[in-house]
């Protein structure tokens, strides 16, 4: 019998009140949503759910059929609250402006 490569992976959630970051050991050829039932995160959080809720590995959406390889960090995602577009459409709208950095605008 073949016996399947141990890799490390990370698996990461986090809401505004507590984030978990949970190293599992998987299989090489894992897919991220094996990865992620191994992990038992789902039930720290019971709100994921994988068919809502999008997945990446490093800030990279990825499909939850992707392979896992050693050392890579699965991160779950949570849905936006409010859509970036629409909510810089409304602060324009409104007058507001938004400063980049921590400098004072010159003139001002």
């Amino acid at each position: 019998m073949i016996e399947n490569k141990k890799i490390q992976v990370e698996v990461a959630y986090a809401t505004l009140e507590k984030q978990l970051i949970l190293t599992i050991e998987a299989n090489e050829g894992d897919t991220i949503e094996d990865a992620i039932k191994r992990s038992g995160i789902i039930v720290d959080f019971p709100e994921i759910d994988l068919s809502v809720n999008k997945v990446g590995i490093f800030s990279k959406i990825s499909k939850l059929d992707t392979a896992v390889k050693d050392k890579d960090r699965i991160e779950i995602y949570r849905p936006l609250i409010a859509d970036p577009k629409e909510v810089r459409k409304q602060r324009a709208a409104s007058g507001k402006r938004m400063r980049q950095g921590g400098g004072k605008i010159e003139g001002k």
